[in-house]
């Protein structure tokens, strides 16, 4: 019954947005059809499903390498953003010195940092796997840093009294605290990895969506840059419900919590 009731709740809680979505896309239709808008300008949506769907092999073959890059960036992501939290949280004076420099350096706009990684790593994979980890780090580190305060003292104080080092703390009793707050970082961060990785191949590379995208942009074939955008999207969707099926496996925990909670 329980399970049913969540079914329930889950597909309710779809309903309003997927018709949304189908009402969006029938007004499109209907405004592409009827001429207000130029096609060349605002294709319908049927023509960009059916324009997608004569240039799919090549779709496939730069989108392949947009996953992969962006895959790559985000493992490196998370290993750095784990790295360095757990840096700060080890030492308070690192913490005050090299946070403010963290939440500076994402300040620093894209578009000019963009070109530069190309230039200095040229047009291959690097680039674009760094620039994914630049742009999706920032948020799994504050994740992890925020769970790491959220460990309970008290377990703390027990490993303490049983001889156990700030280290075996660490391990048994911080680091469990900080894995669901770690996944809610990692649901943020997944959906501008895709993102990072298109805009460094707008920047230089030799294949991927973002290069797929420029070369229909400059012989104007505007559904088909639509439909770069479309699978772009499809990939990032993808890789949410991805993260959002690994913390279920891995913190089943939480969900029940917050199960009870309502």
């Amino acid at each position: 019954m329980r399970r049913a009731a969540v079914l329930k709740q889950a597909l309710s809680a779809a309903l309003l947005p997927a018709l949304a979505f189908l009402l969006i896309l029938g007004a499109w239709q209907l405004i592409s059809q009827a001429g207000l808008v130029p096609a060349d300008m605002l294709p319908a949506p049927t023509r960009i499903l059916s324009a997608g769907a004569e240039q799919s092999g090549a779709l496939r073959r730069n989108a392949l390498p947009t996953l992969f890059a962006t895959i790559a960036g985000f493992a490196l992501s998370v290993t750095t953003a784990f790295v360095i939290a757990t840096v700060l949280d080890f030492s308070r004076i690192l913490r005050s010195a090299l946070l403010p420099l963290l939440i500076v350096s994402q300040t620093l706009p894209l578009i000019a940092l963009a070109p530069l990684v190309v230039l200095w790593f040229g047009f291959g994979l690097w680039p674009k796997v760094l620039l994914v980890a630049f742009v999706t780090f920032f948020p799994m580190v504050v994740g992890f840093l925020r769970g790491f305060e959220a460990a309970d003292p008290e377990s703390e104080h027990l490993v303490r009294s049983m001889g156990g080092s700030r280290v075996t703390v660490f391990r048994l009793i911080r680091v469990h605290a900080a894995i669901p707050s770690f996944f809610s970082s990692l649901r943020i961060s997944i959906t501008y990895a895709v993102v990072g990785a298109i805009f460094a191949e707008y920047a230089g590379a030799v294949s991927g969506l973002g290069v797929y995208m420029q070369q229909q942009k400059n012989v104007f074939r505007t559904d088909l840059v639509l439909a770069a955008v479309v699978v772009s999207t499809i990939i990032t969707l993808a890789l949410y419900g991805l993260v959002v099926l690994i913390e279920r496996v891995c913190v089943p925990w939480v969900r029940v919590e917050q199960g009870s909670k309502r």
